[in-house]
């Protein structure tokens, strides 16, 4: 059956109505509304990494019974934090508030991060949860000027920060990133590599990826990071789909790319790098012997699209 090129996490229903930013007055009726919905955002630690790092830590309540909901609330029950608008409905309008405090379990309700629900929730809900992370989490490690070093301060509901002592301007940094299923045709057979890296457990593979370095095109970070990592040259890449990946802060630029040639890797990060006709990939899923990425990944768009098909669990 055909497969949907949009990645989970680059649904959204919500306008983000950039152009009340600004507008104090506006921002002020809005939170004042009483059909306003909030988003509250918190922290539920698990591991000592997750405690200190902020960018590990968001979460939301979402429900956990049948269907999977992001739980709003109404601008009077919101706690205390940084407010940050993300859009509007039918004229309603979206905040999320970062509280400081960590999320506690509510009547039917769980904190949970956006890895762990993305795939889960509807598209409004996907859209919200998204933006609000990718707020929040440049909003928490941003607080100095790059420039300078002197604090910042959060204006244009959340979109902005200034420096305090040279007044300039700092938006979300967002770290372009490409994501790269390559296949090949081999005996007649198409075939697909999947890597394996050495910090994942054993069984896991996915497709390849990397950081777009400067004064690089998205297609030579295609090649470049692809004989890098697995020693394969490629040629004729081609984009699929994007998608935001707030964690923390990067955009994941999707493509295909065919292997042509071999040459030596220059990195560690790939250790196990193996190629799959559909057959054996079919096969090695239904089995376990290899595990592939969860449904919210772009990554898994990426191999379902080669597939024609979806394939069972993720990780």
């Amino acid at each position: 059956m055909p497969i949907d090129q949009s990645p989970l996490l680059s649904r959204a229903t919500v306008d983000p109505a950039s152009h009340r930013r600004v507008d104090d007055e506006w921002l002020a009726q809005a939170w004042a509304a009483p059909d306003t919905r909030v988003l509250v955002l918190g922290s539920a630690a698990r591991s000592t990494s997750e405690r200190t790092d902020p960018t590990r830590q968001t979460r939301a309540l979402v429900t956990t019974e049948e269907t999977h909901r992001l739980v709003l609330t109404s601008p009077d029950r919101a706690p205390d934090g940084e407010r940050y608008l993300l859009g509007t409905e039918n004229g309603h309008a979206y905040f999320a508030v970062r509280s400081p405090e960590p999320l506690r379990p509510h009547r039917a309700a769980e904190p949970v991060s956006l890895r762990e629900v993305g795939a889960l929730l509807d598209e409004r809900d996907t859209g919200l949860f998204t933006r609000a992370v990718a707020l929040a989490n440049w909003n928490a490690t941003h607080g100095f000027c790059p420039r300078c070093g002197a604090g910042t301060r959060m204006t244009a509901a959340g979109h902005v920060r200034v420096c305090e002592k040279e007044g300039t301007e700092q938006y979300p940094r967002t770290d372009p990133a490409v994501i790269m299923l390559v296949h090949r045709e081999r005996e007649g057979r198409d075939e697909a590599l999947l890597g394996h890296n050495p910090r994942w457990a054993p069984r896991r593979f996915s497709v390849l990826a990397g950081f777009v370095e400067a004064g690089e095109s998205l297609e030579q970070a295609v090649a470049r990071e692809v004989a890098e990592e697995a020693g394969v040259l490629v040629t004729d890449p081609r984009y699929l789909s994007s998608q935001p990946w707030p964690f923390p802060r990067s955009l994941m630029a999707g493509y295909t790319a065919r292997a042509v040639g071999e040459t030596e890797p220059t990195d560690d990060e790939i250790t196990v790098a193996r190629w799959f006709t559909r057959e054996e990939l079919s096969r090695a899923t239904h089995t376990g012997e290899v595990q592939l990425p969860g449904r919210v990944s772009i990554a898994r768009t990426l191999i379902e699209h080669w597939y024609g098909d979806q394939l069972p669990g993720g990780w």
